[in-house]
């Protein structure tokens, strides 16, 4: 499905009529490590942000539907998006050019484009391979003309902001497929796999940046990695890399991280994946009080660690996860129409909902919105939870305002009242539901 959709993007680029006329740039000064768009500092207030109706999976893909039924869905999203303080999207390859330029001018907010890199499998010359072998010529080959297709197809694509390689791929050397397990203990196998598997692939990804950035150099280029496994290797391998990206489930804080990828790779952090489940394992019943407790923290941490306040100092934002719930996440292609309550891994990070080692993280329960059933149209409507509330207040705040400090932004998150957003998604969703 990846491969045909790029190169049909490549015949479509003639469709795109107007340029970029913006520079996004990563700057290192003394005080710390920025995103600059237009020479302005550039917080990532952002969100990964798909579109499943109830009852479909991974096969279904809005990009593929009508103008009409896309245009509708993105007038129905990113104007709650907007409204919610999001400046930035993160979306995987299929989005064409013209619709990434539709949201920048219409609603103002960018887009990160993710190309998966290998990690749910890739089809070479025919043949479907599960598991990808980064080692393997006609593989390398493969994602080297693919990044290559689509550096091309989105060159001066407006909204664009910065293309992102992979999707914490370091944890697919372990298993195969997109659903999430429980990671493996032993260091030894660690680091074998590191060696023997994750070095060939960040090796991959740095010369699929060098590839992109020889054809399309006006944007950063990101590598989304699972926490900080194998970080030794990538500050070896990964040289042409701008941005670290990560998906970190820690819980309500990332601890040694921003200082961490400081320290050992010299880059700005950028979190791509974070966040927490709307659903408690142990009461066995939605907690939106809960999610939206972990969801601003980690937020307070990210401005916290912004250039020039005096902490680490490279953190230049993020994407929570997700905008709306996943009912195809546990079992995939089963029970579509179940919002299920099963957990599928367990994160003891994560200690409002656990008890002794069972799971506690529910995959079809990450949304800042619940979903509504799809009308005769194909759309669905999307209800506020309070992590909605709250991370529109979170956002209210610009780290890089010139008073800006520590205190000023402690304070800004001790105002905010998580039982009040409760209440008020509660009460929105009520009327929604009464006008129907």
């Amino acid at each position: 499905m990846e491969n045909k959709f790029l190169y049909i993007l490549f015949f479509c680029t003639s469709l795109t009529l107007f340029s970029q006329n913006y520079t996004v740039v990563v700057e290192k000064n003394e005080q710390g490590m920025k995103l600059l768009v237009d020479g302005k500092d550039f917080m990532i207030n952002g969100m990964n942000w798909d579109y499943f109706p109830i009852g479909t999976n991974y096969e279904y893909s809005l990009w593929e539907q009508s103008d009409d039924l896309i245009k509708a869905a993105l007038d129905a999203e990113m104007g709650l998006l907007k409204n919610m303080g999001i400046n930035t999207i993160r979306v995987y390859t299929g989005m064409q050019p013209k619709w990434i330029t539709y949201v920048y001018e219409t609603y103002g907010i960018y887009t990160m484009l993710n190309h998966t890199f290998g990690r749910y499998g890739l089809t070479i010359e025919g043949v479907w391979n599960p598991v990808t072998d980064y080692s393997d010529a006609k593989t390398k080959n493969l994602l080297l003309s693919e990044v290559a297709v689509m550096a091309s197809a989105y060159k001066n694509t407006p909204g664009l902001l910065l293309f992102l390689l992979g999707n914490e791929n370091n944890y697919g050397l372990f298993w195969a497929g997109a659903e999430t397990e429980d990671f493996p203990e032993e260091e030894k196998k660690k680091n074998f796999i590191g060696e023997s598997r994750g070095r060939p692939m960040y090796k991959l990804m740095n010369d699929a940046a060098i590839k992109m950035k020889s054809i399309n150099n006006n944007l950063p280029v990101a590598i989304c990695n699972g926490d900080l496994l194998f970080a030794a290797i990538i500050a070896e391998e990964c040289k042409d890399i701008d941005i670290y990206g990560t998906n970190m489930y820690r819980g309500k804080s990332f601890s040694d991280a921003f200082e961490r990828v400081k320290k050992e790779l010299d880059m700005p952090i950028l979190f791509t994946e974070f966040g927490a489940d709307a659903f408690n394992a142990v009461s066995n019943q939605e907690d939106q009080k809960m999610q939206a407790f972990y969801m601003v923290e980690n937020w307070k941490e990210i401005y916290q660690n912004a250039a020039g306040l005096g902490k680490a100092g490279n953190a230049i934002g993020g994407f929570t996860f997700q905008f709306s719930d996943g009912w195809w996440k546990y079992g995939q292609t089963k029970n579509l129409e179940v919002h299920d309550n099963n957990a599928s891994w367990s994160n003891r990070g994560y200690y409002l909902d656990i008890e002794g080692s069972t799971n506690n993280m529910n995959e079809e329960w990450f949304g800042v919105c619940a979903k509504g059933p799809t009308n005769s149209k194909g759309l669905y409507t999307l209800y506020p939870r309070a992590s909605y509330f709250a991370l529109q207040e979170v956002h209210q705040l610009d780290p890089f305002l010139k008073e800006m400090n520590l205190t000023i932004i402690s304070e800004h998150f001790k105002k905010i009242r998580l039982k009040k957003h409760v209440l008020k998604a509660k009460k929105q969703r009520e009327i929604s539901l009464k006008d129907k």
